[in-house]
C-alpha cells in the first residue's frame, strides 16, 4: 500500500509542478486535463499525509514512554494515535479501490416489457416512473429519446438519456431483469400474477474514435408518434438505424426534422455499440464484473417487487425492505446505498460476485 501511496504522491507532485510550467499554461486543454487528474489524486495524497503525521506522532509517543513522569499521558496518547492510524488505514484503502472510470457519465437507460404481457409493459412505464421520481431527487435531467407505448398502458419500451453528477454511479447497479408480484388491473379473481421488465444502463462515453462505416448501416424513417400512438409530425422524421454486422438497433423520435433525429440516432448507436465492445473486451480479459455486483446482464433476475407484502428485495445482496411504495415514489436511494456498500466490501477483499 505504501508504495502505491508513494508513487500517487510522486505523480500528484509531478503535476502540480507541470502546472506552473509557462509551456503549459498557454495550452488550455492540457491545464483541464492536468488539474483533473491532479483533483483526483488530491484527496488520497492529502489523506497519506495525514497518515505519514500519525506515524511520526506515533514514533515520538512511543519515546516519550521511556521517560517515568510522562509515562502515563504517552501511553493514553499512543493508544488514541493508533486508533487514528487504523481508521486512516482504512479510509486509505478505500481511496486506493480502483474507481470505476465512468461514475461520473450520464447515462441511456433502456426499459422493455418483458414476459407478462401487458402487465409487463405496465410494470415498465412503473419502473420508468420510479427512476423518474429518483432523477428529480437528485436534480437530474431525463430527455426521452424514443417510446412505444403498450396498449394497455406503460411502454414496450422506452429510451431516455439521464444527465447529472454522478448518474452513473449510482445507477449502474439497475442493469438486469425486474420482476414483479401484484395483482395486475386486468385480473378478475384477484389473483397474484408474475411479470418481468428488463433495464439496460449505458454510460454515455466518447464516441468520437467509434466509426462506422454508412454501408454497415440500415436506415428506415416513419412517422413520430406520442402519446397513444398519435403522429406528432405529418413528415417521416423518426429514424431507426440497424447497424448490419452487430443487430444493434436504435430508434430516435424526438426531434422535429429527420436529420437531427439521424444524428442523434448514430450518436447512440456509437454509444451502444461502445458498450458491447467495452463488455466483450472485459470479457475477454477476464475481468467481466470481477468485483462488481452482477453481470449486467437483462437476463439476470436482479430485483423483486412484491405489492402485497410492500417488500422490494434486491437478490444479488440478499437485501429487502418493508417500503415498496416509497421505492416505486422514486425513494431508491437505501437499496442503492446497501448495492454500493457490497460492491466496496467484494472489491477490498478482492473476491469476485461471480
Amino acid at each position: 500500500m505504501i508504495e502505491r501511496l508513494e508513487a500517487i504522491e510522486k505523480k500528484y507532485n509531478e503535476i502540480k509542478k507541470d502546472l506552473t510550467n509557462p509551456e503549459v499554461m498557454s495550452d488550455f486543454n492540457k491545464i483541464r486535463t492536468l488539474s483533473k487528474e491532479a483533483s483526483d489524486l488530491e484527496e488520497t495524497v492529502v489523506k497519506y499525509n495525514e497518515y505519514k503525521k500519525v506515524l511520526n506522532d506515533i514514533e515520538d509517543a512511543k519515546t516519550l514512554m521511556k521517560d517515568d513522569e510522562l509515562k502515563e499521558i504517552a501511553t493514553e496518547e499512543l493508544n488514541n494515535l493508533k486508533a487514528q492510524e487504523e481508521k486512516i488505514k482504512r479510509e486509505l484503502e478505500i481511496l486506493l479501490v480502483p474507481k470505476d472510470e465512468f461514475d461520473g457519465k450520464n447515462i441511456i437507460m433502456e426499459i422493455r416489457g418483458a414476459a407478462g404481457g401487458d402487465e409487463a409493459n405496465i410494470f415498465a412505464g412503473d419502473l420508468y416512473r420510479m427512476y423518474s421520481h429518483y432523477a428529480e431527487k437528485n436534480g437530474w435531467k431525463i430527455e426521452e429519446i424514443h417510446a412505444v407505448e403498450g396498449s394497455s398502458g406503460g411502454f414496450s419500451q422506452i429510451e431516455v438519456m439521464i444527465k447529472g453528477e454522478d448518474v452513473y454511479k449510482k445507477l449502474k447497479y439497475e442493469s438486469g431483469s425486474h420482476r414483479v408480484q401484484r395483482v395486475p388491473v386486468t385480473e378478475t379473481q384477484g389473483r397474484v400474477h408474475t411479470s418481468t421488465a428488463t433495464v439496460l444502463v449505458m454510460p454515455e462515453v466518447e464516441t468520437s474514435n467509434i466509426e462506422i462505416k454508412e454501408s454497415d448501416i440500415k436506415m428506415d424513417v416513419y412517422h413520430s408518434s406520442g402519446a397513444g400512438g398519435q403522429s406528432v409530425n405529418t413528415a417521416n422524421s423518426a429514424v431507426r438505424l440497424t447497424h448490419i454486422p452487430t443487430g444493434v438497433v436504435v430508434t430516435c423520435q424526438t426531434e422535429r426534422s429527420q436529420l437531427r433525429n439521424r444524428d442523434r440516432a448514430m450518436e447512440l448507436l456509437k454509444i451502444k455499440i461502445g458498450d458491447e465492445i467495452r463488455q466483450k473486451e472485459e470479457q475477454e480479459l477476464g475481468k467481466e464484473r470481477k468485483n462488481k455486483i452482477g453481470s449486467g446482464d437483462r437476463s439476470e433476475k436482479i430485483r423483486t417487487y412484491n405489492y402485497p407484502q410492500n417488500r422490494v428485495t434486491d437478490h444479488r445482496i440478499n437485501f429487502s425492505i418493508m417500503s415498496l411504495d416509497r421505492v416505486m415514489d422514486g425513494d431508491l436511494e437505501p437499496i442503492i446505498e446497501a448495492l454500493q456498500t457490497e460492491d466496496l466490501r467484494l472489491k477490498l477483499a478482492g473476491e469476485s460476485f461471480e
